[in-house]
């Protein structure tokens, strides 16, 4: 249905729920290095639980290497507390890649530069960011609601 890309994720607990949240529906996973953990780290495996080895997912050494197998770049979606759209007003079809950056710092100015379509979540002033599995959970919740019931 939809492709959740986490570029450089740095906590082994959110991608491990985000993890989860793809196995419950039915989303692909896509992770580019480097990590701040080893895929076989503890916590991402507790916080997945055992649904890790239903997860589908794919990793690449680098931003390069995962932009090779995007078929049609025009339908990747990056997700950016600085973007001005919002998320609400994208029209998501199935196969679509949400990207998200590292829980630090978010996305780089290089990915950023290399795609147009940025959007943000709101959020109020008083908070900079959404934890990753949140923010992920809001996209991709979102993304579903506009595949399977807006029909």
């Amino acid at each position: 249905m939809l492709n959740i890309v986490l570029v450089e994720p740095e906590i082994p607990n959110n991608t491990g729920n985000i993890g989860r949240l793809c196995v419950g529906t039915g989303n692909t996973l896509h992770l580019i290095h480097p990590f701040g953990f080893e895929i076989s780290d503890k916590h991402l495996k507790r916080s997945g639980l055992d649904y890790w080895q239903y997860l589908t997912w794919f990793e690449y050494q680098n931003v390069t290497e995962w932009i090779k197998v995007v078929p049609d770049t025009s339908r990747v979606f990056l997700f950016s507390s600085h973007a001005e759209k919002s998320f609400y007003e994208a029209q998501f079809q199935d196969g679509d890649w949400m990207v998200f950056g590292k829980e630090s710092v978010g996305l780089s100015k290089e990915v950023l530069a290399q795609f147009e379509n940025h959007l943000s979540i709101p959020i109020k002033p008083q908070v900079r960011s959404f934890n990753l599995a949140n923010a992920v959970a809001f996209a991709i919740g979102e993304g579903q609601r506009q595949l399977l019931y807006s029909k």
